[in-house]
């Protein structure tokens, strides 16, 4: 029986952001290379990068040797652990594509091994080169093999419907000339800061870094306004979707007319949308009121689900769940207790959201009411920032913030946390 090697590896920059896959199929006798696969699949998360990958040589090595056996190596101790049914597969979107490699091979002519980084540089470059040339709107022109090993040319970098919501894990460093250039575009005031996470155009186009064409028409633009104090803000506990559902307090009520009457003065907001729970919809029913418009309300921009914190400061979680509240702040991935949303989970509703408000309100202002994980989250996937950014950013009670989304897919942070309204 003929055995083959697999080395697979994805990787995504934002998380999800810019993302893209590598693959090898290796002689296991020989060590040589036999087959060679790279794509770029747009905005998606590292999680289903390195599935993607993991499917890709798979398919490869069966489109080489259906009677084979396969000795996988992949550097992700979640796709790992998971095919080799260790760990259970929670996240929807992962699913369909571990049924899919599973579909492969026999099980039993397929095996699994974790190994470090370093150990599988092959496939890492190969992702690494699909996704800078999918950041400069090229395709992969790196070596590839054919199934016969003869040389042919490299796959066709396009975007994955399937691979635009999932959970999340590390984000790859994003390195090279794409950074610099949108750091200068930025600088230069050249419009939208471009690539890295700031996720599809409303026709699905991934943003490409460069200079843009000189007029893309107006963004639709989301003032974020995170809603009022309520009687457990000031106590800093834990708040989500999942716990009481408090009502503003008398503070919090003073500061939506004080956002209401700034925002009235500016004169620019087209539309109000809010979360479903009552903070948020006091507030947005206090701002409307006072721009004559009416309130929409979006079940994607709730809170976090905090799960058994909810109402606990973040000493009482520390007291009472130490290893589960180690395992949040180290990982995307990891839930609060009993049952919470992950901030992974919470990134691609977040995502989902955005993509479905970009569409419905293309060159208008809206003002978002939302809570404190949902503005970081949409900030952070304009940024194209690592997921630990979020511990990294301060928003105060009913502040305001700001991002515009041009019709390329580039996303421009505008303001953060701007509380000059209440003083």
């Amino acid at each position: 029986m003929r055995e083959f090697i697999v080395e697979a590896d994805g990787g995504s920059r934002g998380n999800p952001g810019p993302a893209g896959y590598g693959a090898v199929v290796l002689d296991a006798a020989t060590g040589e290379t036999l087959a060679e696969h790279a794509e770029y699949l747009g905005v998606a998360t590292n999680n289903v990068a390195e599935y993607r990958g993991l499917l890709a040589g798979l398919r490869a090595a069966h489109a080489l040797d259906p009677s084979a056996a396969v000795h996988v190596r992949m550097d992700s101790k979640l796709v790992v652990e998971q095919m080799s049914g260790r760990w259970k597969i929670k996240h929807p979107d992962l699913k369909p594509l571990a049924t899919a490699a599973a579909r492969e091979f026999p099980a039993d002519r397929v095996t699994y091994e974790w190994i470090p980084r370093e150990r599988n540089k092959h496939a890492d470059r190969l992702a690494n080169e699909a996704m800078d040339a999918g950041a400069r709107g090229e395709q992969w022109s790196g070596p590839s093999l054919d199934t016969s090993g003869s040389p042919s040319g490299g796959p066709i970098l396009g975007t994955d419907t399937e691979a635009s919501a999932a959970s999340g894990g590390p984000a790859s460093a994003d390195t090279g000339a794409g950074a610099d250039v949108r750091a200068a575009r930025a600088a230069a005031g050249g419009g939208a800061a471009s690539g890295a996470g700031g996720g599809p155009g409303p026709d699905g186009a991934v943003a490409t870094p460069g200079w843009a064409p000189a007029d893309l028409g107006a963004p639709a633009t989301f003032v974020l306004l995170r809603h009022g104090e309520t009687p457990l803000t000031p106590q800093k506990r834990f708040s989500g979707s999942g716990g009481t559902d408090p009502s503003l307090s008398g503070v919090g009520r003073e500061q939506a007319e004080k956002v209401a009457a700034a925002l009235a003065r500016r004169g620019t907001i087209q539309a109000v949308v809010s979360s479903p729970l009552t903070r948020t919809r006091e507030t947005a029913g206090v701002v409307a009121a006072r721009l004559g418009l009416d309130v929409t309300v979006e079940e994607g921009l709730r809170e976090t689900d905090f799960g058994a914190w909810e109402g606990l400061t973040f000493g009482e979680v520390q007291e009472r769940y130490p290893d589960d509240l180690n395992a949040w702040l180290a990982s995307p991935d990891a839930e609060p207790t009993g049952g919470g949303e992950s901030f992974a989970a919470t990134a691609v509703r977040i995502a989902a959201t955005r993509d479905k408000l970009v569409a419905a309100y293309a060159g208008r202002t809206v003002l978002l009411v939302t809570h404190v994980t949902p503005i970081k989250t949409f900030v952070q996937l304009a940024l194209g920032a690592p997921p630990e950014s979020l511990f990294r950013m301060e928003l105060s009670a009913a502040s305001l913030s700001a991002v515009a989304y041009y019709a390329d897919g580039n996303a421009s942070v505008r303001l953060f946390n701007d509380t000059s309204h209440l003083r």
